[in-house]
């Protein structure tokens, strides 16, 4: 059964909002190693389900998603690289950015090739 979201949920999901915004900004900048975006409020780590609610709601690449969770968790003291990996399956060339540390389908696929600590 699903839940209303909490007052900090929906407060962590307008900040998550708003910080894609400005990562896509940021990155389409030319600003690709030092994105800055707005703390994000101060509410329990709990509420990062408002964030990942959001980004599953919305278009994004996989380092803009990567930004924005990296600074949500950067803000509860928990400090997670930005990894960025390549690959060359049959089809071509594929890149993809993901936090150290959180499990995604197909990582192991790719070679790492830089991180971005925070």
């Amino acid at each position: 059964m699903r839940r209303w979201p909490s007052l900090s949920e929906l407060r962590a999901a307008k900040w998550a909002a708003l910080a894609l915004r400005d990562a896509r900004r940021e990155l389409a900048a030319g600003h690709f190693s030092d994105v800055s975006l707005r703390p994000p409020p101060r509410v329990p780590m709990a509420a990062r389900r408002g964030v990942e609610a959001l980004l599953r709601r919305r278009r994004h690449s996989c380092l803009e998603g990567a930004i924005v969770r990296q600074r949500w968790l950067d803000a509860h003291n928990v400090h997670r690289d930005i990894v960025i990996g390549i690959s060359w399956p049959p089809e071509g060339f594929v890149a993809h950015a993901w936090l150290e540390g959180e499990e995604e389908p197909n990582v192991g696929q790719f070679s790492e090739l830089t991180r971005l600590a925070q």
